[in-house]
């Protein structure tokens, strides 16, 4: 009986791997999304319309413009590959929108279905509507590469897939919604997410580079945004504590990767 249930178990697991494996555009690594996409983009919904109402929009209004056409310019372009290529579903359900709120952190982000948000923070080291365009191609390509349900799916495991994504918000609403904004880099995490989280940025960089080629702006820029980044001050974690690569690592991985994403430049 023990063997039996084994197999059965086994069987399951084999079966679920399956089903959930996919392939993310560009790269061509496989990875294991175990909440269904349409679950994820409608929680997405939720969650970005209650951060928006939490948070204070920008009142700078040349600067929320820039965001704003700065994400149309790259996701017109991000779509058009996609449908190319035949992934359009990858991307059937997104409804893209861009804000810029108040808040020092430098930081950016996007939830499933296209939901950008860019803190004012980040814009001294954005400079130009080019830098801009380094983050906007990174955070829209954590939403193409599914990196969120990919997180969520280690990070709740296959405990949550008995009652689903929405039901676990409903019956532990806090520690499911913590959990969601950890995946998607509202949050900050320390752990054993660390290794996964780094592997993210490192592919979100190289989709980028190809994302912001791909809408006209010049993906050298990148090197010059992540420096200053690296030059902001203040004292950093070792790479192995934090969930992005270290500074110079990711210069000189973004350096080599160049060539391959000039090739889709267009001015």
């Amino acid at each position: 009986m023990m063997k039996k249930n084994r197999r059965t178990i086994l069987l399951s697991g084999f079966l679920l791997f399956a089903i959930a494996c996919a392939t993310v555009p560009i790269t061509g690594r496989k990875q294991m999304n175990l909440f269904p996409e349409t679950e994820m983009i409608a929680t997405s919904l939720t969650q970005y319309d209650a951060f928006l109402k939490e948070s204070k929009l920008s009142d700078n209004k040349e600067q929320s413009a820039m965001v704003k056409a700065c994400g149309a310019r790259i996701s017109a372009a991000v779509e058009k590959f996609m449908n190319d290529n035949g992934m359009s579903d990858r991307i059937a359900n997104f409804v893209w929108e861009f804000n810029l709120v108040e808040d020092e952190t430098p930081n950016a982000w996007c939830m499933p279905g296209g939901k950008v948000v860019f803190y004012t923070g980040i814009l001294p080291y954005t400079q130009t509507e080019t830098g801009m365009a380094v983050v906007m191609g990174h955070e829209i390509a954590h939403a193409i590469a599914r990196h969120g349900n990919e997180r969520m799916s280690q990070q709740m495991g296959i405990q949550a897939l008995g009652t689903g994504l929405s039901m676990a918000l409903n019956e532990k609403p806090a520690e499911t919604q913590q959990i969601w904004m950890t995946a998607f880099g509202v949050g900050a995490n320390v752990g054993v997410m660390l290794p996964f989280s780094r592997s993210h940025e490192s592919e979100a960089d190289k989709m980028g580079l190809i994302f912001m080629a791909m809408a006209g702006y010049n993906p050298a820029e990148a090197i010059d945004f992540w420096k200053r980044m690296g030059e902001s001050g203040g004292q950093k974690p070792p790479e192995f504590l934090s969930t992005h690569p270290a500074d110079a690592t990711r210069v000189k991985d973004l350096q080599a990767y160049l060539p391959e994403a000039m090739k889709y430049y267009k001015k």
